[in-house]
Order: C-alpha cells, then structure tokens, then sequence
C-alpha cells in the first residue's frame, strides 16, 4: 500500500512538471516564431539585438527582469 501511494506521489510530482515543461516549452516556441523572417516581428527583433549588445538609447531607463 505505501509502494502505491509513493507511486502515485510521484506520478503526480511528473505530471506537475510535465506541465510546467510544457509551458515553457510552448513559450519559448512562440518567441522563436517571432523571429522567424517570414512572421518576423520588429519589436522582438530589437529586443534582442539591444539583449544581446547590451544596448541602449541615452533616453531609456533599463530594467532587467530575469526570470
């Protein structure tokens, strides 16, 4: 019976994270599909570029929001 409820337990806990993956997973697909050149959007694209030049206009307030 304890065998069981572990098991159950941890079906549950592979469900949870299952989810949580998935999630993720469709996030990051989206963003990736933003990006592409032919459903290229050019606030994402800017987004980027500044993320990845650590860029930005003398008028802007940065702020960083790591998840």
């Amino acid at each position: 019976m304890l065998a069981w409820i572990r098991m159950k337990n941890e079906i549950l806990e592979a469900e949870l994270q299952l989810a949580k993956v998935t999630t993720e997973r469709q996030a990051l697909e989206h963003r990736v599909l933003l990006l592409r050149p032919d459903h290229l959007d050019r606030d994402m694209l800017e987004e980027r570029a500044r993320v990845m030049l650590n860029m930005g206009r003398d008028d802007e307030v940065v702020v960083f929001d790591h998840h």
